[in-house]
């Protein structure tokens, strides 16, 4: 199915009263040093910490009775898991999730809590998705995607409708929206929502650098995958290519993509936590880093709508960004 902007209000009457209508927060501190405006959408501070709550809910509840009780299963390295394993618990689904080994522990534990199976994997050496496909085969379990699904891009939307939305009451239209992507379901959803209620925003995918799949595809036209040469701190950004669902609509609606540094994404998280006052993972942080430094303009006069996507971070790597050692 085609993704529209009706999909996504759809998606909000589904998630209402499920999903937490999050904050649109304004820092004077941070307004003053970029010499503009930037209203901030604390994602932060959704069920499970992350946006991804919003798709997995906008999925799961659309399984028919059969489906729910043959089982969901899906892989992810955190945020999307976590979202699964809540939503599927408070629909009375059994789940399953495909884990990396290195995921960062506290999502590890955090999935297990919500009621989900983990079954763990070696990223290098094993495929998530051969290993997630079997398991439906052999169970009758649907697969729910991370990104590349126009039922989960359509929840994450939400996003960005809620955004233009608690911009417009506050007497406020965003000149620009900046939001993280990996496959591009957040940043596809957002790019509908905000151009149906905001044609003229200019809106800018923010990815790793060694990631920069979006980018490499805008400029080619086409989707291009790319062979990452290693790691990023944003580990839940570590996607190879865009989604063949969502990257239609970001080649559509999208001014640009910029990579953001390991240094640069430390930088942000320290920032968020000295000034803002929030926790935010790395993923959730390129947005804020892309302003800090300068990668996306924002001139005098402006207004930024910007995302915190998530805050689900290990504290021991935490500690070691705000002590600088990252």
């Amino acid at each position: 199915m085609s993704l529209t902007f009706a999909d996504v209000e759809a998606a909000a009457a589904r998630i209402a009263g499920h999903a937490v209508v999050t904050p649109l927060i304004e820092s004077p501190a941070l307004n003053e040093r970029l010499g503009a405006r930037v209203l901030i959408k604390a994602e932060t501070l959704q069920r499970v910490g992350a946006f991804k709550f919003r798709g997995a809910y906008n999925r799961l509840v659309q399984l028919s009775p059969e489906e729910r009780r043959r089982r969901v299963v899906a892989f992810s390295s955190g945020n999307h898991a976590q979202g699964v394993a809540l939503a599927a618990r408070l629909l009375g689904m059994p789940a399953l999730i495909v884990m990396p080994s290195d995921a960062p522990a506290i999502k590890v534990a955090a999935t297990r809590g919500y009621g989900a199976e983990v079954r763990l994997y070696d990223r290098l050496t094993e495929s998530r998705e051969q290993i997630a496909a079997a398991i439906a085969a052999e169970r009758g379990a649907v697969v729910v995607p991370a990104f590349d699904d126009p039922h989960i891009a359509a929840g994450q939307g939400t996003v960005g409708l809620e955004m233009v939305r608690q911009a417009q009451a506050l007497g406020a239209t965003f000149d620009l929206v900046l939001a993280p992507v990996s496959g591009g379901g957040l940043l596809a959803g957002i790019s509908l929502a905000v151009k149906a209620l905001s044609p003229a925003t200019a809106i800018w995918g923010v990815e790793p650098a060694g990631f920069e799949d979006l980018r490499l595809s805008l400029e080619a036209g086409e989707r291009v995958t790319i062979k990452p040469t290693g790691r990023s701190l944003c580990d839940a950004l570590e996607s190879p290519a865009p989604g063949v669902v969502t990257f239609p609509i970001l080649k559509q609606a999208l001014a640009g993509a910029v990579a953001i540094t390991d240094p640069e994404v430390a930088e942000a998280m320290r920032y968020a936590f000295a000034t803002l006052k929030l926790v935010v993972e790395p993923g959730g942080a390129v947005g804020l880093a892309a302003l800090l430094t300068g990668k996306v303009k924002l001139n005098a006069g402006q207004t930024a709508g910007l995302v915190l996507s998530g805050g689900n971070v290990d504290p021991e790597l935490f500690a070691r960004v705000i002590n600088g050692e990252i």
